[in-house]
């Protein structure tokens, strides 16, 4: 069976946000072209890391020697975006792994969602020193794929607004019942 692509090349809008209150809140990405919406759930802690991946990834591009890029080292103004999702928010998927990469031919951050997927082998070792380390040893063709692509300042716009959202949550050392933080 084909993978079902969710595919954004150059979305009037992508985002994280959230529904519910602090402690109850889903996390969601969510790209927009035209009226075409697209949302996939998120874990509170995919957002965080992705929020800094992308960060890392945008400062590596504009170290390289040579660079055609221009990567602004922070986010340009007419980027920020502190609208609330599109509503109605109906996730494709929850998604289990998140991909990240740089399309140089476009200069354009390229983001991936993956549902998630039992059928994926993990397998869990300890190394020498203590620490589990743990491989994915086989992952099979997904069913469905989110795949947006965009330009280096409006990822700089999406890593500082997934930072705020993720921030907005309860204080850190309240507890946690179930739920986001």
């Amino acid at each position: 069976m084909p993978t079902i692509v969710h595919g954004f090349d150059w979305p009037d809008r992508l985002v994280v946000g959230t529904i519910g209150r602090p402690g109850e809140r889903a996390f969601y990405i969510q790209a927009r072209s035209g009226r075409r919406v697209t949302s996939v759930a998120l874990e509170k802690e995919q957002t965080a890391v992705l929020a800094d991946k992308i960060d890392e990834l945008l400062d590596e591009v504009a170290t390289v020697d040579d660079n055609r890029f221009s990567v602004p080292p922070t986010v340009p103004a007419e980027l920020r975006d502190p609208e609330p999702l599109d509503q109605p928010v109906e996730a494709e998927f929850r998604a289990g792994a998140l991909s990240l990469g740089f399309d140089p031919s476009t200069a354009q951050v390229v983001i991936e969602a993956y549902p998630i997927d039992d059928d994926v082998e993990i397998v869990s070792e300890e190394s020498e020193d203590g620490l589990e380390i743990e491989a994915v040893v086989e992952i099979p063709e997904p069913a469905e794929l989110f795949q947006v692509k965009i330009p280096v300042g409006t990822a700089r716009a999406f890593v500082q607004r997934t930072r705020e959202v993720v921030a907005a949550g309860r204080p850190p050392g309240t507890g946690r019942p179930s739920g986001d933080a």
